[in-house]
């Protein structure tokens, strides 16, 4: 669809409101379902419905935020902190660590709890769901440490893709660092990334993992980014990166409003930072 049919039809709803930065395109589904949503005045049945500019969206009675300029941060994440918005056990998560004069943020995939390094973050629904779609095709890069006896052989077999339990795994690369005693460092890098698949691949291989980094994400790269700090990727450096990946971006953008979400779902602000969290803080710009 061109800029200007997109104008003419409009843009879904769903849509609309993850690039408001509100909440993911499947959770603004859910809020139509629940008849929170509203187009001047009329309340939605679907999320079928597309938005012309100029139209009125109020998420509880309340006008949707104006959709904001696109913007990435690269975040290393700890381990042990958890990559949610809260947690019932209250165990830290990502949040309790970003300044406070971030905007809402979601991440860009999943890093479990005893995983380590780049966890992509955006302002933008919209790119989150871009970025996380096996289609996009991005190498993600790890650093494994593991104990047992590696052989490298059985790693180079990963590169024919591999089933496990009933799972399908795609092919992966995956060579041997080095060796100290019975730990070994390898290098995984892999485009589709189902849950906790390298973990479940090594134990197969009868290896077990005891660290493992996310070094890089598509172009970008956890670098010398220390443990804990955030740091916003440049916009021209996310042009050049991002090419048509990059959602059309707003002529003027204004500060959002109070956000929605779903019932019973991770609230729309993130909750208060944990006092331990803020020594981590990226002080500088």
């Amino acid at each position: 669809m061109t800029e200007s049919q997109s104008a003419t039809e409009g843009e879904r709803i769903a849509k609309l409101i993850a690039r408001a930065g509100v909440c993911s395109r499947r959770e603004a589904e859910t809020l139509v379902a629940q008849g929170r949503v509203a187009v001047d005045g009329d309340t939605l049945e679907t999320p079928a419905v597309r938005v012309r500019p100029g139209q009125r969206v109020t998420i509880d009675g309340e006008l949707l935020p104006a959709v904001e300029q696109t913007r990435l941060w690269r975040l290393h994440k700890p381990r042990g902190v958890l990559t949610t918005a809260q947690d019932p056990q209250g165990r830290q998560t990502i949040y309790d660590g970003l300044p406070d004069e971030m905007p809402r943020v979601m991440p860009v995939g999943r890093l479990d709890l005893t995983s380590e390094g780049l966890l992509l973050l955006t302002n933008d629904g919209g790119l989150k769901r871009q970025l996380e779609l096996p289609a996009t095709g991005w190498l993600r890069r790890y650093r494994v440490r593991v104990f047992g006896s590696v052989n490298e052989r059985d790693l180079a077999s990963l590169a024919d893709g591999l089933t496990v339990d009933g799972v399908s795994y795609g092919p992966v690369q995956a060579r041997l660092d080095s060796t100290r005693g019975r730990n070994s460092w390898l290098t995984f890098a892999l485009r589709e990334g189902k849950n906790r698949e390298i973990r479940k691949l090594c134990e197969h291989l009868g290896y077990q993992v005891n660290r493992l980094i996310r070094v890089a994400y598509g172009p970008f790269q956890l670098g010398n980014l220390k443990e804990g700090h955030v740091e916003e990727v440049p916009s021209k450096i996310l042009r050049e990166q991002l090419g048509n990946r990059l959602p059309q971006q707003p002529e003027k953008t204004r500060r959002p409003g109070r956000q929605a979400k779903p019932e019973r779902e991770k609230p729309a602000s993130r909750p208060a930072r944990a006092p331990a969290a803020k020594s981590r803080r990226k002080t500088s710009p």
